[in-house]
């Protein structure tokens, strides 16, 4: 009977190889949850603790940063830095946006202090509707024909993952959608796994998750795909590039050890 012998260097990795490749991937990922396994046979859109379909339309809540400005004269709202004020200009706390753009505080009673008319209670209507109240306002009491553009900055998703960028993008407009975000992000990257997508939403302790596989054109019809604030958006590499970036860090480690046995194995043979 012929006996095949295979290097030893072989077999560990065939044995390496088995122990992680299970394992790879989950290690790798961020904020891991017992229902990640239906990412490998997800066929579109699927959600654990749905909490339901939150408003279409955000609304304003305490501490939301409003920034305010009159369409028909650029002089007129937030957009400068220094803070400077003219007959008609609106100045406010800076925030750290490129565009320099002024912001107002909602305040814990409700309002928002705005100059030459005051305090307004904007507290519970959508940016519309709080941008039509305003220019009310200022139309009675001080500009013609106003046209005001109310934006709440601090309205923010956090992208984490296989994305052409990570970090926070802001909502800036409303039924900002996952699609859009992804395209501000620059994509995915080319090892990113499409079928590996989550939502993370809701109370941090009890959060609502939604996956989504991005192969299926199908799941851009879900509503749930409609960002809300706070929103952090996982997106997982593939399991071969996991398995990958784990085989080469343990090649790192193993491959001296090797180098050792292989001399040991050499002397031993010279030796006999």
């Amino acid at each position: 009977m012929i006996r095949t012998k295979f290097p030893l260097n072989f077999v560990l990795l065939i044995a390496i190889t088995f122990l992680f490749s299970c394992a790879a991937r989950k290690r790798h990922a961020l904020f891991n949850a017992p229902s990640d396994i239906v990412t490998d046979t997800i066929k579109q859109v699927y959600v654990v603790n749905d909490q339901g379909l939150s408003d279409i339309y955000y609304k304003i809540k305490v501490n939301d940063q409003l920034t305010v400005r009159n369409v028909q004269n650029p002089e007129f709202g937030a957009t400068g830095s220094t803070g400077a004020t003219g007959g008609n200009s609106i100045s406010g706390s800076q925030t750290g946006s490129s565009q320099n753009v002024l912001s107002y505080p909602v305040e814990p009673d409700g309002m928002v202090n705005l100059p030459a008319i005051g305090k307004v209670q904007v507290v519970g209507l959508t940016r519309r509707e709080a941008a039509v109240k305003i220019q009310e306002i200022y139309k009675t009491k001080l500009l013609k024909d106003p046209i005001i553009e109310l934006t709440v900055v601090n309205l923010k998703v956090t992208l984490l993952g296989e994305f052409g960028k990570q970090g926070n993008f802001l909502l800036e407009k409303e039924n900002t959608d996952l699609i859009e975000i992804i395209g501000e992000a620059g994509g995915i990257t080319k090892v990113a796994d499409p079928k590996s997508l989550k939502i993370i939403r809701g109370d941090r302790s009890h959060p609502e998750i939604i996956y989504v596989n991005l192969n299926d054109i199908n799941s851009l019809a879900s509503k749930k795909l409609i960002l809300q604030n706070h929103d952090v958006i996982v997106l997982q590499q593939t399991k071969g590039q996991a398995l990958s970036d784990r085989l080469q860090s343990f090649n790192n480690i193993v491959q001296p050890l090797l180098v050792i046995i292989n001399l040991a194995t050499l002397i031993f043979a010279l030796t006999r």
